[in-house]
């Protein structure tokens, strides 16, 4: 595996393709985001397939990267729409994923960076509409 090939894995990452998470990622990998900390293959690949439950046509572009042999960290937007609401607006999530790599070059480390409140929290109706109330009421 080369990290091009990875680059492309994810951004092409489909609820089908989900199922060639072990071509790139170690049987006992680790996965650690703001919502979740799994440990082994099968964990991760249930996370990203609840994605494509949890969202409509989420598509990641890697924007940038620095790597080593050892590992690599991919600075990347993930584009979505909300199903049940939002108008069907296209949201954007930015982020940065540090990654591991064992000795056959697979992926054994994968921790992702993103801000809840402002990538996240704020774009959901209720929470977004409490969250900028009390920033602005803080911020008198």
């Amino acid at each position: 595996m080369t990290l091009p090939e990875l680059i492309r894995f994810y951004q092409d990452l489909s609820p089908d393709s989900v199922a060639r998470f072990p071509e790139f990622y170690s049987e006992n990998a680790y996965f650690k985001d703001p919502f979740n900390e799994v440990h082994g293959l099968a964990a991760i690949q249930r996370i990203f397939t609840h994605m494509y439950t949890q969202v409509v046509e989420p598509r990641f572009t890697i924007t940038g990267q620095v790597a080593d042999a050892d590992g690599a960290m991919l600075v990347w937007e993930l584009s979505y729409c909300f199903g049940s609401w939002g108008r069907g607006e296209t949201q954007i999530m930015r982020g940065v994923s540090h990654l591991k790599f064992d000795a056959d070059g697979k992926v054994n480390y994968h921790r992702d960076y993103w801000d809840t409140a402002e990538e996240l929290y704020m774009k959901l109706p209720v929470i977004g509409l409490l969250t900028r109330l009390l920033r602005k009421a803080l911020a008198a």
